[in-house]
């Protein structure tokens, strides 16, 4: 069971959309790190210091999409659990240890992939 110190990078480049769901999951006790793209969330996976125990992308940033960026940050941290947020979700595969939640989705939704992928 997932701890409420456990810490979630959410990329997402639309703010008001990234802003949403930073406030759900710091309602639903996490602690959040945001980033607005792909390489301000590479910026933040290469610093050692930083705890991230799972990454919350959108699918379809711009430049570095989310799967080339799951497929960059598990060379730097491995073990990574990454949920994909996607209006397709019905189309997209993903390797073990990720998942993905379709947009638009509900708290409890979101809550349950999180605390899935957490363990």
């Amino acid at each position: 069971m997932p701890t409420t110190d456990s810490t979630i990078l959410v990329v997402e480049d639309d703010t008001i959309v990234r802003m949403l769901i930073v406030d759900v999951l710091e309602e639903l006790e996490f602690k959040v790190l945001e980033a607005a793209g792909s390489e301000e969330a590479l910026t933040r996976l290469q610093d050692s210091a930083l705890r991230i125990d799972l990454m919350m992308t959108d699918v379809g940033l711009p430049g570095m999409d989310g799967k080339e960026l799951a497929a960059r940050a598990r060379t730097l941290r491995p073990e990574l659990p990454v949920l994909f947020a996607s209006g397709y979700a019905e189309n997209i595969e993903v390797p073990a240890g990720m998942a993905v939640i379709g947009k638009p989705f509900s708290i409890d939704q979101l809550r349950d992939k999180v605390r899935t992928l957490l363990g």
